[in-house]
């Protein structure tokens, strides 16, 4: 449980340098494979760690301390798992010389200045990776302890690195149960940066969250003071700070200062609470359900063995990141044919970056305006849940087109 405090976000520089230094002698990125307890908000808690070599994940929920639930301020668990937003500058100029997933969740937070005006805040340290060290495994484990969380949190903050938050957000969305707020939140600069967008993202993230407006919205995300939903939004630039955009549609609302607006809704916020959960509930399987599923990019004259090699490799599903409105090269329309009838299911998308995909065939799903990555997500929960191919197309028309 982190403690209410007004320090100035520099604050963390000196106790964070400490803990850097110690976790510097472990790869970059992760903590030390071989520690068996990670310090969670005041108290120790078990860990799962597989093999020597994997990374271990806390999924432990913090008890919600006695004095929130005394508190009339909504009660919001930070999840850490790394990224550039705990990340560890070479010094305060490094805008692109760190470590990512360095700094422990539960100081950033404690660094906050007067947080204690907008919620009370508790910490979890899931992990402490950059985004992209993080298997669909991880995933299921991360939205499971959403879901746990919310059992007993007003809400919930995931800080993740930016690489690859567009696929963990839509993961999350997808899957976690509650309709209570799930907020992810990153930064392009690391922590302890001059000019770091990483405080105030974490500052209006827990804002957004302990406010409930996004309540039934899903996973919303929160960066640059801009409110994107999950589905649909992609990270558009590799070092600004503005990167996060949803082609086509755009932002659903903005952050400044005491202001909240929100100006458009998805589709599930409009149905009764508790009517518009996802089918995908990862308690009703196990991990080694979850299938396999790969991403194939046509190009000219593009040839068919990426296709044919994924379907040696176990692929179950294949999204095609087509040109035009989805377009793929004869050798791939050659492979993916021979593929449909060994009984792999493809979704085809656009490499463009916008722009909808209709149609599909025999074995074949239009994905329309998803990305080719969140394409991939949909399908491989699709595929997690059912072999059929009806059903799975018929929740690309439905989770997949949250038309209005």
């Amino acid at each position: 449980m982190s403690n209410h405090s007004n320090l100035r976000p520099w604050a963390v520089w000196s106790t964070a340098a400490l803990t850097a230094l110690t976790i510097s002698l472990s790869p970059v990125g992760t903590y030390s494979a071989q520690a068996a307890t990670i310090e969670v908000s005041g108290t120790t808690s078990a860990v799962q760690s597989t093999s020597p070599t994997t990374p271990a994940r806390n999924t432990t929920i913090p008890a919600l301390p006695q004095s929130s639930k005394q508190s009339a301020l909504p009660n919001v668990l930070v999840i850490g798992t790394g990224g550039t937003i705990a990340g560890q500058s070479e010094d305060a100029t490094s805008f692109q010389n760190y470590k990512a997933g360095t700094l422990p969740i539960e100081e950033m937070v404690d660094a906050l200045p007067d947080k204690q005006k907008i919620a009370d805040v508790s910490t979890l340290q899931f992990g402490n990776s950059g985004s992209g060290s993080y298997t669909m495994a991880d995933l299921y484990d991360l939205s499971l302890t959403v879901d746990k969380a919310l059992a007993q949190y007003d809400s919930v903050v995931v800080t993740t690195g930016t690489d690859t938050m567009e696929e963990i957000a839509y993961f999350l969305d997808m899957t976690v149960q509650s309709d209570k707020p799930v907020v992810i939140t990153g930064s392009m600069r690391p922590w302890t940066v001059i000019g770091s967008d990483a405080q105030a993202n974490l500052y209006n993230a827990i804002k957004l969250a302990g406010s409930g407006r996004t309540t039934s919205f899903g996973t919303v995300l929160m960066l640059n003071d801009t409110i994107q939903l999950a589905r649909g939004v992609t990270k558009t630039n590799d070092y600004r700070t503005d990167t996060f955009e949803t082609p086509m549609l755009g932002a659903v609302g903005y952050i400044d200062e005491e202001n909240i607006r929100i100006y458009r809704a998805p589709a599930r916020a409009l149905k009764p609470e508790g009517t518009a959960k996802p089918v995908f509930d990862l308690s009703k399987i196990t991990k080694a359900d979850l299938a396999k599923v790969e991403i194939a990019i046509s190009y000219q004259e593009a040839g068919g063995e990426a296709i044919e090699g994924f379907v040696r490799g176990g692929a179950k599903g294949i999204v095609t990141s087509g040109t035009g409105a989805g377009g793929i090269s004869r050798a791939m329309g050659q492979a993916r044919t021979k593929a449909t009838q060994e009984g792999v299911i493809f979704v085809t998308t656009t490499r463009t970056g916008s722009g909808s995909v209709y149609g599909g065939g025999n074995g074949v799903i239009a994905g329309d305006n998803l990305s080719p990555q969140q394409a991939r997500i949909l399908l491989m929960l699709g595929l997690s849940f059912s072999d059929d191919f009806d059903t799975i197309k018929k929740w690309f028309e439905t989770y997949g087109t949250p038309e209005v």
